[in-house]
């Protein structure tokens, strides 16, 4: 699982990740050569792939072919896609070509072409919060600015898959995460200012800076005031920043991350339900239950069962 940030500085990503039970699903590995497509089906999970040698092109539905060359990086939503040697190849069914436990690798006839994926999948099934914060597709290209640490965790990642060494799994796993991450600040230094989502916001100033304090004292009784003289803003001109940066309005995203905090809080401790209400800010346990039943459906009892 990825671990929590220990630093004293809130990190709203590596919180999220977190109490989503953002786990690496490991890596596979695909080598091809001449004509060869393989189409693969939506799921709730991000999926990292790293083209290592040669070319290749992505299509998504509704959208333009797009092509991959050596060195670039990309980042597959929820949603259905195929890679291809070309954009006119009628794909095969990838899944199952990988269904086969421990089947890592798929060849396809040469190795013109490599490149290799990993999948970040979630243990909450609010993995639209994630989701929803990013495009369906990411591509980080080798000449971008922001390329150089996703280049560098590449080139240690490329170079330990090919060794036997003991522990060579954890390893690959673990720079397959670092990999994830280093797509997501590139992705954010890149586009920050043109995308709506939080974690895009990140690279707003001011809404960066709310989001933080969020995540950093989420029991705290905030309001759009207290948050707007913090970051140095008026209060109308913060709340129109917020809503058009993320998506929501400041106190609608601070209940959506209560919410999630509690959940994983009521799942995983020994606690009562009073405890987990004032853990996220709430005094009284009935308001508590109604928000919590608002955004599940269900209360807080339900999931602490």
């Amino acid at each position: 699982m990825l671990s929590r940030s220990s630093t004293s500085r809130a990190d709203p990503l590596s919180d999220v990740l977190t109490v989503l039970g953002a786990r690496s699903g490991g890596r596979t590995r695909l080598e091809a050569t001449g004509a060869w497509g393989l189409a693969f089906p939506e799921r709730q999970r991000l999926k990292l792939v790293a083209v290592l040698r040669g070319a290749c092109w992505m299509i998504l539905p509704g959208e333009p072919a797009r092509r991959l060359a050596e060195g670039d990086v990309f980042l597959i939503g929820s949603s259905t896609h195929a890679v291809a040697s070309h954009p006119d190849i009628e794909p095969t069914d990838g899944a199952a070509l990988y269904a086969e436990p421990g089947c890592d690798v798929v060849r396809l006839g040469g190795d013109d072409t490599i490149m290799i994926g990993g999948s970040i999948t979630f243990a909450s099934a609010e993995a639209s919060f994630v989701l929803d914060a990013l495009p369906r597709f990411l591509h980080i290209e080798k000449t971008s600015g922001s390329a150089a640490a996703v280049s560098r965790t590449l080139d240690l990642l490329d170079a330990e898959a090919g060794r036997e060494h003991i522990g060579g799994s954890l390893v690959t796993t673990r720079l397959a995460e670092i990999l994830f991450v280093e797509a997501i600040r590139a992705y954010v230094a890149e586009h920050g200012e043109a995308c709506v989502g939080w974690i895009g916001a990140l690279a707003d100033r001011p809404i960066g800076e709310s989001l933080r304090l969020m995540h950093g004292a989420v029991a705290h009784p905030w309001t759009v005031a207290a948050l707007a003289a913090r970051v140095g803003m008026s209060r109308s001109a913060f709340s129109a920043r917020f809503a058009r940066r993320v998506g929501k309005p400041p106190l609608d995203y601070l209940t959506s991350w209560r919410m999630l905090l509690a959940r994983q809080l009521l799942s995983e401790r020994e606690t009562n339900l009073a405890s987990v209400a004032r853990e996220v800010g709430y005094l009284s346990q009935s308001a508590f239950g109604h928000a919590f039943k608002r955004t599940f459906g269900y209360s807080p009892k339900a999931e602490h069962r």
